[in-house]
């Protein structure tokens, strides 16, 4: 009779756990919020670009360094001297030092001394010249 007791109560609460889970079943679930639609994010930089030729070929076109400087020297002809400044994080003692670099330039613009001009990387023009002037962003205090 005990025994009969523990199987009766072992049977009822095995029921009232599918009761519950068919309830849990049957339960309007949480709705979930449709999700925006994701933006399509442009590329920050492009590294190449696929242009088509045309033969119908697809042709790898990448994308040429451009560093801003200010114009050091004007006095070669549709030469100029640019100063690239940037800033290095010292390996051992993280702090940020800075760093310069000249770089000759082709210019077509007339960019004088003290102008701040955008440069690009280009075939070699001549022995040290392997950059073009691009834009004159800033011009001279005089």
């Amino acid at each position: 009779m005990v025994r009969k007791k523990k199987e009766d109560e072992v049977e009822e609460t095995v029921a009232e756990v599918a009761v519950e889970e068919t309830a849990v079943e049957a339960a309007p679930a949480v709705e979930e919020k449709p999700k925006k639609a994701a933006k399509a994010k442009k590329p920050k930089a492009e590294k190449s670009a696929v242009a088509s030729d045309a033969t119908g070929e697809k042709k790898i076109v990448h994308k040429r360094a451009e560093k801003v400087g200010i114009v050091s020297s004007d006095k070669m002809m549709k030469t100029v001297t640019v100063r690239v400044d940037r800033l290095v994080k010292h390996p051992v003692y993280r702090k940020y030092v800075r760093k310069r670099k000249k770089f000759m330039a082709h210019d077509d613009l007339g960019a004088k001394i003290g102008d701040k001009v955008k440069i690009v990387e280009t075939r070699p023009l001549s022995a040290r010249k392997r950059w073009r002037v691009v834009e004159i962003i800033q011009k001279a205090e005089l």
